[in-house]
């Protein structure tokens, strides 16, 4: 039951609307306050303005783009990784501005196949990607009675080409020859490790083993220890030549003068322009491929069965591995098969 105003001429005010200095005032229970009109104001007019800001409240309340803020603002999206997070947000700036205004139950499946037509044209990728993004935020919702329904359900993605690039010893050799020691390292403990790019950024001194590198996969959380090569210690004491500012000591095993660690973005640019020389100065090799090619080409150059290569992957089933596994086999012709 509502208090009694202290003012009895206040009583027929709307619920949390008060005078103020020289406005009535809406409070809302989220705080704040909002101004109405003047204190001569009839009350007509008074709960015109109220009835007006509630109506404007309620939707604002109740669309996509407050949903979408109300999921980057959860525990759940706060226990993702640096980089999931940074992704989603980026895709929340690409589908706001499309459903944002939108009650969330008003979405349809037929909504969300036009947007993937539409964004297909430009990135079939990102279209599938900010699909997955929309339909995490609906699932989310609707385990917390927000939503009626997931619209992306039952709207099919766009079928994805396994990448089948497999990076040469000529071309990874090229690219090391004109890269700066970050690039080498990244190179070296990725191609090595088999390693995401994450797990190598966020490498640090307290990972370094008496018998290996500890790595915990940031995707699948599988822990293993590297063994130590010649090679492996090579990569890993080009850290000592990494020049930081008077008075640094960094944690991070490949870091900025700062200390810090590189950001995805930051050593993307140094990857990017590595290549760039690479391709100035060996115009005869092809440097069309990604930093997580590294990973693959590390399988690839695995000895062993896929089974092998699956368990020193540290991958949750051997269909992750065959998908990086991209060497070419060679095999017999007829008549090849018995000859030495």
């Amino acid at each position: 039951m509502a208090r009694t105003r202290k003012n009895p001429a206040d009583a027929k005010l709307p619920k949390r609307v008060y005078r103020g200095k020289t406005k009535y005032e809406f409070h809302p229970a989220r705080g704040g306050s909002v101004s109405l009109c003047p204190l001569d104001a009839p009350l007509s007019v008074i709960w015109a303005e109220y009835e007006k800001i509630i109506c404007d409240m309620s939707r604002e309340e109740n669309t996509v783009s407050e949903l979408i803020k109300q999921f980057l603002a959860s525990a759940t999206f706060q226990d993702l990784a640096m980089e999931t997070k940074k992704d989603y947000r980026k895709y929340a700036n690409k589908l706001t501005p499309v459903f944002g205004k939108m009650s969330p139950d008003n979405v349809k499946p037929e909504h969300v196949r036009k947007y993937m037509d539409k964004r297909g044209l430009k990135s079939r990728t990102q279209a599938n990607r900010e699909k997955t993004f929309f339909s995490r935020v609906y699932k989310w919702g609707y385990e917390r009675g927000m939503v009626k329904g997931n619209p992306c359900t039952g709207v099919k993605q766009y079928k994805e080409k396994a990448r089948e690039r497999y990076i040469t010893d000529a071309e990874y050799t090229a690219l090391y020859s004109v890269s700066p020691a970050i690039v080498k390292m990244a190179m070296e403990l990725a191609y090595l490790c088999c390693a995401r790019q994450a797990d190598v950024l966020s490498l640090t001194r307290s990972q370094l083993m008496e018998n290996g590198i500890f790595i915990r996969q940031g995707k699948t959380g599988k822990q293993q220890i590297k063994a130590w090569t010649k090679r492996l210690e090579d990569a890993v004491k080009m850290s000592g030549t990494l020049v930081t500012d008077p008075g640094i000591a960094s944690m991070y095993v490949i870091c900025q003068a700062t200390g810090h660690k590189y950001t995805r973005d930051g050593f993307n640019s140094r990857w990017k322009k590595a290549k760039d020389i690479a391709k100035d100065t060996f115009p005869e090799l092809d440097f069309n491929f990604t930093f997580h090619d590294l990973k693959a080409k590390g399988i690839s150059d695995l000895d062993g069965t896929l089974a092998e290569k699956q368990m020193i992957s540290g991958h949750r089933n051997i269909t992750q591995t065959a998908r990086y596994d991209r060497k070419i086999e060679v095999v017999p012709v007829v008549g090849g098969q018995n000859t030495k």
